[in-house]
C-alpha cells in the first residue's frame, strides 16, 4: 500500500479544511486580472444603470423606435413604385424626407431659386403661382425633365428618382395642399408662362 502524500507538502500551498469524496481543494487567491475584471464589470454596470435609469442624456427607447419608425416610413414612401399628388403630400410631411430634400435643394437648386425658396433667376417657389403647374405630380414631373425653354436643367438623370422627390417633398413642405395655386393652372391665367 501507498501512503497518502500530505497535499501541504507539494508545493507548501494552503489547503481547505474539508474534503469531499477524498478530494482536497488549494485555498489559493483568484488571479488579479480577474478581480480586476470583475470589480470593472460591478463598476461599468452601475454606470450603466445610472446613466440609462437615471439621467436625460441617454436616449429613450421610444426616441429611438420613432427615429427608425420615421426611417423605415420615409424609405417606403421614397421606394413606392406609383407617386402621386397623395403620396407626395406625405413625402413633405415626413421629416427625414423634408431634410434630405433641403440638402439636395441647397446644393443644387439655390443658385436658380434662392436660399428662401423665393426666386432669383428662377421662379418664386413659394408664391402661389405656378408656372407649369402647381400639383405635386406636375411639379416632379418639372423637376425631373426639367425647363429647356426657361433655362432649368433636366435633374432626373442626375439626381434619380428618390432625390428628386425628396427636393419636392421640400418644396411642399413649405405648402398647403389646400391653397389655391396648389392646383393645375391654364397658361392664359399664368403671367410668366408667356413665351
Amino acid at each position: 500500500m501507498s501512503t497518502p502524500l500530505n497535499p501541504n507538502s507539494l508545493n507548501e500551498e494552503p489547503v481547505r479544511p474539508h474534503s469531499y469524496d477524498g478530494i482536497r481543494e488549494f485555498d489559493k487567491r483568484l488571479p488579479n486580472w480577474w478581480l480586476l475584471t470583475f470589480y470593472g464589470t460591478i463598476v461599468f454596470a452601475i454606470g450603466y444603470w445610472f446613466y440609462y435609469a437615471h439621467t436625460s442624456l441617454a436616449p429613450s427607447p421610444n426616441a429611438a423606435i420613432e427615429a427608425k419608425m420615421a426611417q423605415i416610413q420615409s424609405t417606403k414612401l421614397a421606394s413606392s413604385p406609383v407617386l402621386d399628388d397623395d403620396v407626395l403630400w406625405k413625402m413633405s410631411r415626413t421629416a427625414s424626407m423634408v431634410e434630405a430634400g433641403a440638402a439636395t435643394f441647397k446644393s443644387t437648386c439655390v443658385s436658380c431659386h434662392g436660399e428662401k425658396l423665393t426666386g432669383g433667376v428662377g421662379p418664386n417657389l413659394v408664391d402661389q403661382t405656378w408656372i407649369h403647374g402647381g400639383r405635386p405630380t406636375q411639379i416632379l414631373a418639372t423637376v425631373t425633365n426639367g425647363v429647356a425653354a426657361k433655362g432649368m436643367p433636366t435633374w432626373g438623370p442626375v439626381l434619380g428618382g428618390k432625390r428628386i422627390s425628396e427636393v419636392v417633398s421640400f418644396i411642399l413642405s413649405k405648402h398647403d395642399p389646400a391653397e389655391p395655386g396648389m392646383g393645375a393652372q391654364t397658361a392664359s391665367t399664368n403671367p410668366y408662362n408667356q413665351p
